[in-house]
């Protein structure tokens, strides 16, 4: 609250009246902290000297045939908005990229086409988080705030694996209790396994076959969250999700058994792609949590969460000319997984 802020929006031409009605509603909010806020629909004025920006879904007019021309067109508006970001924001500066669609490859080319600042660029993974959340605390009857722990893992906006071997249950009604602090591991609390594997899934797979996965409250919070913690450190101990480009293994530092808390290594996830997984945010920067115990991904998991992102970014640059997406193995259901094409889906029916 000891801080103000200024905002600047940036969209393209044809959408100034929906600028000029957000900067008129976020002047009604009165709000103490905020000095300035304004709208520019040109790119070149869009991020100068920012220190915070926030990447959405491009909104666009243009017609578009198919999903494969979907990845193509990230390409140059990354390439873009990398230059202007380097030349032109704070040295400082945090970017965040949120959105329904491709968060994955938009964060990776950022990072490619802005390498000065790359490890200031990251995913937001939080709301995937707080869903998977949500339906555990209905299903409990507790509250989705008193779950933690839950892990995301891979593609935020596309296939990817809910971890609950870590997640826990704070202040449950149960017959066991404990002192403040006293938690229950949240697989132990649900007896109903199947429930977990199946249903669980569906619940997941079903908001987002809707659309309804990122509502704007949702993605609202989640990007707040996700900034708060950077400039203020997450919860001690407790973990979040986060999309960040891997930093690959090192064949000599690690093996099989040991990539799991090895710190050396990031779970076997191949180098150059942004993917989903544990960190910690402390003294203004992300940690990712490698020495974590019992959180190594079988390596049928690993090829289907990291087989689509490597495919995006392949398309995107041309070098494979159609998207086969990796099929779903259901044997993988274990603990907990979802795995989730909707952008593919989301991008389809946008060029139908």
């Amino acid at each position: 609250m000891h801080s103000e802020v200024s905002l600047t929006l940036f969209d393209q031409e044809q959408r100034e009246d929906c600028l000029r009605s957000i900067v008129m509603e976020t002047q009604d909010l009165a709000s103490p902290v905020l000095r300035t806020v304004s709208f520019c629909t040109t790119v070149k004025e869009a991020f100068l000297q920012a220190q915070v920006i926030i990447i959405l879904d491009d909104s666009t007019d243009e017609e578009v045939y198919s999903l494969e021309s979907c990845l193509r067109s990230r390409v140059p508006m990354c390439r873009l908005y990398g230059y202007l970001i380097e030349k032109n924001a704070h040295k400082s500066v945090k970017v965040i990229v949120g959105g329904k669609t491709f968060v994955n490859l938009k964060t990776a080319l950022l990072v490619q086409y802005a390498p000065t600042i790359a490890s200031n660029i990251v995913a937001v993974a939080l709301g995937v988080e707080g869903q998977a959340k949500a339906v555990l605390a209905r299903k409990m009857k507790t509250t989705s705030a008193s779950i933690k722990d839950v892990i995301i893992w891979g593609n935020i906006t596309g296939n990817n694996y809910v971890d609950l071997r870590k997640a826990k249950v704070y202040n449950y009604e149960s017959a066991v209790k404990g002192p403040p602090g006293y938690y229950h591991s949240v697989l132990n609390s649900i007896f109903d396994r199947e429930w977990i594997t199946k249903e669980f899934v569906q619940m997941l797979q079903n908001l987002s076959s809707t659309g309804k996965q990122f509502g704007g409250i949702l993605a609202a919070h989640s990007i707040a969250t996700t900034l708060k913690y950077w400039y203020y450190g997450s919860p001690p101990g407790e973990i979040v999700s986060l999309g960040v480009m891997s930093e690959g293994t090192d064949s000599y530092l690690c093996t099989s058994e040991t990539s799991s808390n090895n710190p050396h290594c990031q779970f076997g996830i191949p180098e150059g792609i942004v993917f989903s997984m544990p960190v910690k945010f402390e003294n203004g920067t992300w940690v990712v949590l490698t020495d974590l115990e019992d959180i190594s991904l079988s390596e049928k998991i690993l090829n289907r969460l990291t087989g689509d992102l490597i495919q995006e970014k392949l398309v995107a640059f041309g070098d494979v000319l159609n998207f086969e997406p990796v099929e779903e193995d259901p044997k993988d259901n274990e603990p907990s997984t979802t795995g989730l094409s909707e952008e593919k889906e989301q991008a389809g029916s946008e060029a139908l």
